[in-house]
């Protein structure tokens, strides 16, 4: 849920990019209540999309067992609680993604540990 400020803050941003390493980019499994919240990465701008589902993710979920079983050309992926369809060959920036964007991703027939969403 985002806040609006009743009055402008007095200090600068400490959530600012270039306090951080890379930007953050946060990730979230629908349906996948072992991980209540996104995950938040600093990951670079010129990150091809398609090494998220290659590199980075698998370490991130690779420990659920739905994650072996996903079908990548299946899943649907969110950009602000809309539909989205990022190019693979693209980078994160080249998909349009900055600093403390959120997107998830939903596995059509996976729906946690034992159909229980967890």
């Amino acid at each position: 849920m985002s806040v609006k400020a009743l009055k402008p803050y007095k200090f600068p941003a400490k959530d600012v990019r270039a306090n951080f390493p890379a930007p953050l980019l946060f990730i979230g499994w629908e349906d996948h209540l072992m991980f209540c919240s996104p995950v938040a990465l600093p990951l670079p701008a010129d990150t091809p999309f398609g090494a998220l589902t290659a590199a980075v993710l698998p370490g991130v979920y690779g420990a659920h067992p739905d994650f072996a079983r996903i079908d990548w050309d299946a899943v649907e992926w969110f950009k602000s609680g809309q539909p989205w369809t990022p190019d693979p060959a693209k980078t994160l920036e080249g998909n349009g993604l900055i600093h403390k964007d959120a997107i998830r991703f939903r596995t059509p027939g996976l729906t946690g540990i034992e159909g229980s969403f967890s």
